[in-house]
């Protein structure tokens, strides 16, 4: 990677800084090589006691010459860990790590969980020249590597991005994998953007959560009137971060309450469920309205029916709903996680001109990590559990 332009392009915040960088970099190595560091892995898949605390973890190497490694200062869990712990998307994951069975281990394990990530960078690849050593950045590591829940994380330079400068690393680690599956699901497939959002009307399900809140924001900042549906006790929080009308779900029967407003130019369901039964009724017909879920059976088509079999059942899937919708007069759609250094300078800008902000629910030092896992379990949090790697308690 020569730059960030080839993937996308450098905002003026990040091209102001690399500006003054050499355009080719050679490798730096550490003062003192390392073999292994501090870690949370797990060795098989199951519930929260399979979770295990290692100082003999393999020391993460640069394997291309994109890629940085990452000291953790913060990282954060997100619903996907809980569901990884547990095997989800076990069968889709183990093909993306090794597609043509190269590896002669044939487990997955000892596995690091954990995506979000803000650190500080302690080495670069040959051809990193957007960032140095001693730089701070954050980033969302895809399912498929090794996580962040480590002294050190490996990611490419492509997924990272520098730190919002106004955040601490533990509020910037609450925000790289939630900010940028809603920033996929509402920029990348919804095609909301900063240009064409202004007065649309907007409906979140399941907003009070990680991606929920930050999707509030996001569309807010760019001048839709949002309507966020939660439970009645965050229903404040959702008036603070900018949502113009709050429902409660539990107050009544919610496609009642929602029929009785005017109609919506965009839905981000979060929930999925029955709800998706009844939710594109409440879209605009022949207007080019959107419905997207980030509720999807992709990957549990996988665990059951193995790669090929799940791979068709989904194109199936969201093919024949896709053409369904489409002849009533709105748009269906599936959205994904995205890992994207490019989409993140854009987040930051966001963050650092006061649009957005992190939502935290609970800190945790990194002797705390199975207490967090249970948190999150435990469901109903308002915003991210977050854990300070170098917190000494």
């Amino acid at each position: 990677m020569l730059s960030r332009g080839a993937v996308g392009g450098r905002t003026l915040r990040g091209a102001a800084r690399a500006a003054v960088q050499p355009l080719l970099r050679g490798l730096r190595a550490s003062p003192r090589a390392r073999s292994a560091m501090p870690s949370w892995v797990i060795d098989r898949y199951g519930r929260n006691d399979v979770l295990r605390f290692t100082r003999d973890m393999v020391f993460p190497t640069i394997d291309f010459p994109n890629e940085v490694i990452i000291k953790v200062h913060a990282a954060s869990l997100n619903p996907i860990d809980l569901s990884m712990r547990s095997g989800y998307g076990a069968t889709a994951l183990n093909m993306k790590r090794d597609p043509l069975k190269l590896k002669s281990a044939e487990t997955e394990f000892p596995l690091t969980l954990g995506r979000d990530v803000s650190g500080v960078v302690m080495e670069c690849g040959l051809s990193v020249s957007y960032f140095k050593p001693g730089d701070e950045v954050w980033a969302a590591i895809p399912p498929w590597k090794q996580g962040t829940l480590s002294e050190f994380v490996v990611a490419n330079g492509n997924e990272v991005s520098f730190k919002p400068k106004c955040l601490s690393h533990v509020e910037a680690a609450s925000l790289p994998y939630v900010g940028l599956t809603a920033w996929s699901a509402v920029n990348q497939v919804g095609g909301l953007n900063r240009n064409n959002c202004s007065g649309k009307r907007v409906l979140i399900l399941g907003a009070s959560g990680g991606v929920g809140t930050f999707a509030v924001q996001l569309v807010k900042a760019w001048g839709a009137h949002v309507t966020a549906v939660c439970s009645h006790d965050a229903s404040k929080l959702m008036k603070k971060l900018g949502a113009d009308d709050v429902i409660d779900y539990k107050s009544g029967n919610l496609e009642e309450q929602l029929k009785s407003l005017p109609l919506f130019d965009f839905i981000l369901d979060n929930v999925g469920g029955s709800t998706e039964k009844w939710a594109l009724d409440l879209l605009k017909k022949w207007s080019g309205a959107t419905y997207v879920t980030l509720v999807t059976p992709f990957l549990i088509n996988m665990d059951k029916l193995g790669v090929a079999d799940g791979m068709l059942q989904t194109g199936v899937t969201v093919g024949s709903k896709t053409v369904k919708h489409l002849f009533k007069g709105v748009h269906y759609r599936w959205a994904f996680f995205m890992p994207s250094g490019p989409s993140l300078d854009e987040i930051a800008e966001l963050v650092d001109s006061g649009k957005i902000q992190p939502v935290i629910d609970q800190v945790f030092s990194f002797s705390e990590v199975p207490k967090a896992f249970l948190k999150l379990e435990g469901g109903h949090a308002r915003g991210k559990t977050v854990i300070d790697v170098i917190s000494k308690k």
